[in-house]
């Protein structure tokens, strides 16, 4: 029996690194059952070389990762979308395109590590919350759970390993 494969769009503002980490993480993680996808309501237009190397050192493939705009997600021919992770408080907040694919959504908001300048240490503090996060998102039932009982556990997800920003 073919399972069905899930598109997953992880959102920050600049699309540097956060959410450029969570989509090298589902991609290698999901095993093929997801799709990931990065993208900033403001990209920088490049990865931030420290996550660059974060996921070269855990042998996660960075071929095919840019950083590119959101608008991308919703311009006609887009994939349809199950899910919207928004990582940083700023794009939560924002007012989002539509999705193609009516995705369920959730904010797991991880503190910026681009913010703290040469700190090695945010950006494998920011890898461990998104692998621990994404490991608990994987264990569920997906196709066994009803909408509103999968949106209560996305949000409790978010708030594993939650920062002072969240």
């Amino acid at each position: 029996m073919n399972e069905k494969t899930y598109n997953i769009l992880f959102v920050c503002t600049g699309n540097s690194a956060r959410s450029i980490m969570a989509e090298g993480l589902m991609n290698v993680m999901g095993g093929g059952r997801f799709r990931a996808f990065s993208a900033g309501s403001a990209p920088v237009g490049e990865i931030h070389l420290q996550t660059l190397k974060l996921l070269r050192g855990l042998n996660i493939p960075t071929d095919g990762l840019r950083s590119k705009g959101w608008n991308e997600f919703a311009a006609p021919g887009a994939p349809d979308l199950d899910f919207v992770f928004t990582l940083c408080d700023q794009a939560a907040g924002e007012v989002c395109p539509v999705w193609p694919g009516q995705p369920l959504s959730a904010h797991w908001g991880v503190e910026d590590p681009a913010a703290a300048p040469g700190s090695e240490r945010q950006f494998r503090n920011a890898m461990i919350i998104l692998t621990r996060r994404i490991e608990l998102f994987l264990s569920l039932p997906l196709a066994a759970i009803d909408n509103l009982s999968l949106q209560n556990k996305l949000d409790e997800i978010g708030k594993q390993g939650a920062t002072n920003d969240d």
